[in-house]
């Protein structure tokens, strides 16, 4: 627990470094504003602001939602006024005079209240900035975070969360506190610090109305997709072998102690049914029920197959039933058609609904691919795992929870199946929504046929475009003699593609040499004649490699790479 609270505070402490801190950058620094002795407890007012609301609403902010019904949308919106409502303070000397007999009201109760004038406004800053800001989230937060969504809100998980926070809040403060030193001792700010304060003030209305229109999002878009190394690497140092079992016990730990949880959302009927009628958790009661959210292209749920497969041919006698919900990535997914085929390619026998509207995912605020949530007799979440890997738990607990229904006869061993997954280059879309890691030198335009072409170098983990592409949001589409290059460190490479007309050839080259690597790939042509993931590359052994694809016309939509 001490490891994963200051691996948490180091975390937050590098956020500073991170595109994710970009967008409220002028909020701190226009917190500095001000030389006057009253305004030097504003940044502390800040700095416990923020702690205390990016801790309490990352941690129950799902659970005030269900039990107030207010939209976090009105309380993004009414952070945003109030930060507004202070440039306008800073814009116009007779309101900013208003509100500083106003809160020096309130700071009179204080011990020399005279001196923290600051302190109140500071705050209600800092309250505000703690629902606006969207952190870059690594392995220890998104644990943290997932615990929220289901309402298990453990004291590790407070701590966590508080240190994280406070680790964000020391740079934010020490930023405040130089820009206040550099207006008190520079002579020409001196002289010239009530400009620099409407200034400020007009930066901090500029922001507000911003982040309203959510023009700070698209903004950390424009970073990432020009500028695609910036903060590549900054939560890396979470993903380590001691981190993950620190964060399992902490997941764990809350159904160790109460066995119990909430109770699972009823699947949304409206959707097409595989391999059964339609089901509902109601009639399920009294049967083990697994929910796996899952997509067809994923090749993180495509690793998960083998184990869903064997647990359900070992315990569906037993009273397992397993449910896949089908919610799709991208929109050729969607097809019923594609999808009964990816089903029958799979080999899945197990009961599969359709969630294209995300009715399902959303009923059980799910956020992952692939995901899986164990329900009991009683229809209670008992675990739930993102993400692949811990199976043998996994598999334990569905031995327990069948005890439970009195079933007979349960195999009492686990399987001793292993999976491997070496890739160490992210998952990286091509379409210009969620587009990253590109390192052409020319600037995206989508949804026209622009000219790239290759930069001088290439680092690793990027990829870069050659010849004449369409950058569409989802996916890219190359015109004939087009090329794409990337510097990848796996053992396996994976692609989603969508055939448009008539099959094509990609010409696959790995360190500038064709091979055969077999399934889609025969002496290093890969045929897209359907809808679905591709494996362009199987090595022997992972490691460091340039793959380059040449593309004979523009017949194919590239979606995704995926990399094992």
């Amino acid at each position: 627990m001490i490891i994963l609270i200051a691996f948490a505070f180091l975390a937050g402490i590098i956020t500073i470094l991170s595109p994710c801190i970009l967008p409220i950058l002028p909020i701190i620094l226009s917190s500095s504003i001000g030389g006057k002795e009253t305004d030097r407890a504003r940044p502390v007012g800040v700095v416990v602001g923020f702690i205390l609301s990016f801790t309490f609403f990352t941690l129950f902010l799902s659970t005030l939602v269900k039990m107030v019904g207010i939209s976090p949308d009105v309380l993004r919106t009414a952070s945003v006024f109030v930060i507004a409502g202070f440039g306008i303070t800073l814009l116009i000397s007779p309101f900013q005079l208003f509100i500083e007999r106003l809160f020096s009201k309130v700071t009179r109760l204080l011990p020399q209240g005279n001196k923290r004038a600051g302190l109140v406004p500071g705050l209600l800053i800092g309250l505000s900035l703690g629902l606006l800001w969207t952190p870059c989230v690594g392995p220890i937060l998104a644990s943290v975070i997932s615990l929220a969504i289901t309402g298990t809100v453990t004291f590790d998980a407070f701590i966590i969360t508080f240190a994280y926070s406070l680790g964000t809040a020391i740079p934010m403060f020490f930023v405040m506190i130089g820009g206040n030193n550099l207006l008190q001792k520079i002579p020409w700010l001196v002289s010239n610090t009530a400009k620099i304060q409407k200034g400020f003030g007009v930066v901090m209305i500029v922001t507000a109305i911003g982040i309203f229109f959510n023009v700070d999002r698209t903004f950390q878009t424009y970073v990432l997709n020009t500028f695609p190394q910036y903060g590549v690497g900054l939560t890396k140092f979470e993903d380590n072998k001691i981190i993950k079992q620190e964060l399992k016990k902490i997941s764990t730990k809350k159904m160790d102690e109460t066995k119990r949880g909430p109770l699972a959302p009823e699947i949304i009927p409206g959707g097409e049914w595989f391999n059964s009628k339609p089901l509902t958790l109601t009639e399920l009661k009294g049967k083990v029920v697994i929910i796996d959210f899952w997509t067809y292209t994923c090749i993180n749920c495509q690793r998960t197959f083998p184990y869903l497969k064997e647990w359900w041919r070992k315990y569906k006698d037993n009273g397992l039933v397993i449910i896949g919900v089908h919610a799709p990535e991208f929109e050729f997914e969607k097809d019923k058609n594609n999808l009964a085929k990816a089903i029958a390619d799979f080999g899945l026998t197990y009961p599969i609904v359709q969630d294209n509207e995300f009715s399902t995912w959303r009923a059980y605020d799910n956020h992952y691919w692939p995901a899986k949530y164990i329900i009991d007799k009683d229809g209670v979440i008992r675990s739930t795992h993102f993400g692949e890997g811990d199976y043998d738990e996994t598999e334990q607990i569905i031995q327990e929870l069948l005890k439970e229904t009195g079933a007979k006869n349960i195999p009492s061993t686990v399987g001793n199946m292993t999976t491997q997954t070496f890739g160490r280059t992210p998952e990286t879309y091509l379409g210009a929504n969620r587009i990253a890691y590109f390192s052409s030198p020319e600037t995206i335009q989508k949804n026209s046929f622009i000219a790239y072409s290759y930069p001088s170098s290439l680092s690793d983990n990027a990829f870069a475009l050659k010849g004449k592409w369409n950058i569409m949001a989802d996916y890219a589409v190359p015109q004939k003699g087009s090329e794409l290059v990337f510097n990848f460190d796996a053992k396996e490479v994976f692609l989603v593609m969508k055939i448009v007309g008539n099959p094509t050839k990609v010409k696959v080259y790995v360190d500038d040499k064709m091979q055969y690597f077999g399934e889609h790939n025969i002496n290093g042509i890969v045929i897209v004649d359907s809808d679905k993931l591709y494996k362009l590359i199987l090595l022997p052994s992972p490691g460091k490699h340039q793959l380059k694809l040449q593309f004979e016309d523009s017949n194919a939509q590239l979606f995704a790479f995926t990399f094992g």
